[in-house]
């Protein structure tokens, strides 16, 4: 891909520690698990889509910058047992412990950059990413590196070509992503995202795309 995104302070580390330092403070507080940072409502079709899909509740499942961990309490709730989160931000991986460990839920989290291998990690059977490829894409340093970096690492947590990688992003379209990941990734399935109508026109708010790995 020849364009880039302007870069943004939502692609520092920096930004994300601030944002959760005080996540932590309010939730602390209020018990308030904080905010969702774009479309509140795609972590649950995501959620949606992997029960209608009978994908199996045994399922190694990974959360790619897994902010609060929300996503991961909500496949909890669901049966899932086998749910790691991983972020580059100690104070969001803080966060999701601490609201993991009050709900009484079994989720493991840890601190990884995901621009960088994560052979510890292990491998899964389903990788979400809902905002932090947009987050790489961000970066105001070497972003295209940077997305390189993050996909060759993304590919090799994919337990088998079987294996699933649910991506969502408000910042890339399902053809940009398509062209980004062709290396690495075959389309497998769209998951149905709001639309909008302009100049007569209809595009999505945010794309959700199933991925498997070539």
């Amino acid at each position: 891909m020849d364009s880039e995104l302007s870069g943004s302070e939502l692609g520092t580390q920096e930004y994300w520690e601030s944002s959760y330092n005080r996540e932590i403070r309010n939730y602390k507080s209020h018990g308030d698990v904080g905010e969702i940072w774009f479309d509140e409502d795609s972590q649950q079709r995501v959620i949606d889509w992997l029960l209608k899909q009978k994908v199996d509740k045994k399922s190694n499942v990974l959360d790619l910058g897994c902010g609060n961990g929300m996503f991961l309490v909500g496949l909890a709730n669901e049966g899932y047992d086998h749910l790691t989160g991983v972020d580059y931000s100690p104070k969001a991986v803080e966060l999701a412990q601490n609201i993991a460990g009050d709900n009484k839920l079994n989720i493991t989290y840890k601190v990884a950059d995901l621009t960088q291998p994560q052979d510890e990690l292990g491998t899964f059977d389903v990788v979400h990413d809902k905002g932090t490829y947009d987050a790489v894409s961000l970066c105001p340093d070497n972003p295209k590196e940077k997305r390189a970096l993050y996909l060759k690492t993304v590919h090799k947590l994919l337990r088998t070509a079987d294996s699933l990688f649910v991506i969502t992003s408000c910042n890339w379209t399902e053809e940009e992503l398509e062209k980004s990941f062709a290396e690495k990734f075959v389309k497998h399935h769209t998951i149905p995202t709001p639309t909008f109508k302009f100049g007569g026109k209809v595009g999505n708010v945010v794309t959700s795309v199933v991925f498997r790995k070539l």
